[in-house]
């Protein structure tokens, strides 16, 4: 498998982010991990503003820190997915969302990309000192929830959501060590950049 790795988003790649997000509208695909992307496709520059004030964020019940990255593949450069990474969680969303969300672009998908993207997105919350990780999926979303299983991921509730999905939802939680440990042969399939970390 080819090398990916995390970008953090900058003003190059402005074309390249918005082409991500053109591609979702264009395959009728929901949009997620995107740290609201899709809601700046006509001022890049807002989001990145924006992007700074989620990472430096106090903690409160409307809004926590985040960070988002850009999933990219070494060959490339291209930008094969994202992922929002929540770096605590307030009391909603230790209910609902978790601590990430994320996303392969549609004519990515089918190539393991996605699991790459979660080993990352683990690596990151390691280093942030977050030793279990609480992720939720549409339960007719099975290539979510079957990548966090791959990466160890154990489902704890299954419930029809009636406030936010309107769906039912599987709730699952990923020991972050745990999973890091066991799955070395990802180490291989990825390529670290500082300062990501």
């Amino acid at each position: 498998m080819e090398k990916l790795y995390f970008e953090i988003p900058g003003i190059a790649r402005k074309e390249d982010a918005i082409d991500y997000i053109r591609e979702f509208y264009e395959y009728q695909s929901d949009i997620n991990g995107s740290g609201g992307l899709h809601h700046f496709t006509d001022n890049y520059e807002s989001w990145l503003g924006k992007l700074e004030q989620d990472y430096t964020r106090e903690p409160s019940e409307e809004k926590v820190p985040a960070r988002t990255f850009f999933l990219v593949r070494d060959t490339d450069r291209r930008i094969v997915g994202m992922i929002n990474i929540r770096l605590c969680l307030n009391e909603r969303l230790s209910r609902y969302g978790g601590h990430m969300g994320y996303s392969i672009r549609p004519t990515e998908r089918g190539k393991g990309y996605n699991k790459i993207n979660l080993y990352l997105g683990l690596k990151v919350c390691d280093a942030h000192g977050i030793d279990k990780v609480f992720m939720d999926a549409d339960l007719d979303n099975p290539a979510s929830w079957k990548t966090m299983e791959a990466l160890g991921g154990i489902r704890i509730r299954e419930y029809y959501d009636d406030i936010y999905a309107h769906c039912t939802v599987v709730d699952y939680n990923i020991d972050v060590k745990k999973a890091l440990k066991e799955h070395p042969e990802f180490e291989d399939m990825i390529r670290l950049v500082d300062p990501v970390f």
